[in-house]
C-alpha cells in the first residue's frame, strides 16, 4: 500500500486514527516487508517440503527414541507427536508406528536423506530471503551434510526439550497431588503444562529463526519472535483442533482427508514462521541486514566458531 493510500484511508472520519495508528504499527512493517517478498510463496515452500519430509521425519525419530527410551519415555514421545497435529494424530496411527518402528526405521533413513536436506534447505532459503540474503556458494555435497547436521540438531533439541518437559510435568504433578491437591493442584499443573509446551516451543522457535538460516538478529527481537511463534503456536492448537478433525474426517476427501488436514495445519505453521522470521529481520535497517549473515561472516573467516556481535538495532524496514 502506497503512502498516498495510507494518508487518505488515515483521514477517514471514526476508523481514521485507528487506521493510521495500524499503519504505524509494528505488525503491519512485518506485513509490508513479508508482502513484498511474496510470503505465500514462500509459506508454501515450506509446506510442500514439510509434507515430504514428515513421515520420515517421524518414523526415524520414532525409532531412535524407541532404543533410547524406556516406556514412560515413549509415553512422553507419543503425547507431544499427538499434541502437535492437533485433531489430526488420531487418524495417523502413531501407536503402531512405534510398535514398528524398528522395522521401518531404515526405510525412513534412507527417505529422509533426500527429503530432510530438502526441507532445510528450502526453510533456510525462505527465512534467508526476509533478510534479502542469498545463500552462501558452496558444494552441494558439503551442503546436503551440512543441511543433515542442522536437522540431526533440530532433532537432538527436540529430545532435550521433551526430557526437561517431562522433568517439569513430573515435578509439577508431585507439587499438585502431593503438597497442594484438590481443585486448585489441578489448575497448577494445568498451568505447569502450558508454560511447559510454550518453552519447547519457543526452543525450537529459536532454533529455526536463528540456527536454521544463520543470521544474527537483535537479542530483544528475537525472544519477542520467538515468544510469538510460541504462543500463536499453543493458540493455534487450541483454536483449530475440531476445525482439522472435521477436515480429516470428512467423508468427502475420503482417503485424502489426513493428507490434506496436514498440508493445512503445516501451511498456518509455516505462515507463522514466516511471520516470526520476518519481524526479526525488520528489527535492523536494509544495509544491516548483510553483516547480520552468520554464514558469510563464516565462509569468510573460514571458521564456523568464530565470536561475532549482533548488528546494532536500526529503525525497522
Amino acid at each position: 500500500m502506497d503512502e498516498a493510500t495510507k494518508r487518505r484511508l488515515g483521514g477517514l472520519a471514526v476508523v481514521g486514527p485507528v487506521l493510521a495508528w495500524l499503519f504505524r504499527s509494528r505488525p503491519w512493517r512485518v506485513y509490508e516487508h513479508m508482502d513484498a517478498r511474496k510470503w505465500t510463496r514462500l509459506a508454501a515452500a515450506i509446506t510442500f517440503t514439510s509434507f515430504l519430509a514428515f513421515f520420515p521425519v517421524l518414523a526415524l525419530g520414532v525409532a531412535i527414541s524407541s532404543r533410547v527410551l524406556d516406556d514412560e519415555g515413549m509415553d512422553t514421545v507419543r503425547d507431544w507427536l499427538a499434541d502437535q497435529v492437533p485433531g489430526i494424530s488420531e487418524n495417523l496411527d502413531l501407536g503402531g508406528l512405534i510398535d514398528n518402528a524398528g522395522t521401518i526405521g531404515l526405510v525412513a533413513l534412507l527417505l529422509l536423506l533426500p527429503t530432510g536436506a530438502g526441507w532445510v534447505e528450502a526453510t533456510r532459503g525462505c527465512l534467508r530471503e526476509l533478510w534479502d540474503l542469498d545463500d552462501p556458494e558452496e558444494s552441494a555435497l558439503l551442503r546436503r551434510a551440512k543441511d543433515l547436521g542442522v536437522l540431526a540438531g533440530l532433532g537432538g533439541v527436540v529430545l532435550l526439550s521433551l526430557a526437561a518437559s517431562g522433568l517439569a510435568v513430573s515435578v509439577a504433578r508431585l507439587l499438585a497431588q502431593e503438597a497442594i491437591g484438590g481443585p486448585v493442584g489441578r489448575v497448577l499443573l494445568q498451568i505447569v503444562a502450558h508454560l511447559v509446551a510454550v518453552a519447547i516451543t519457543f526452543v525450537l522457535m529459536l532454533y529455526l529463526l536463528v540456527w536454521l538460516p544463520g543470521v544474527r538478529p537483535p537479542r530483544t527481537d528475537t525472544i519477542v519472535a520467538c515468544l510469538i511463534g510460541a504462543v500463536g503456536f499453543e493458540l493455534l492448537k487450541a483454536l483449530l483442533s475440531g476445525y482439522l478433525t472435521g477436515i480429516a474426517t470428512r467423508s468427502l476427501y475420503g482417503a485424502f482427508g489426513v493428507p490434506i488436514a496436514l498440508l493445512v495445519w503445516m501451511n498456518l505453521m509455516s505462515k507463522l514462521l514466516v511471520f516470526c522470521g520476518a519481524w526479526t529481520a525488520t528489527a535492523v535497517t536494509p544495509a544491516e541486514r548483510s553483516a547480520a549473515d552468520a554464514l558469510a561472516a563464516d565462509d569468510a573467516d573460514g571458521t564456523a566458531d568464530a565470536p561475532t556481535a549482533p548488528p546494532p538495532s536500526g529503525s525497522p524496514r
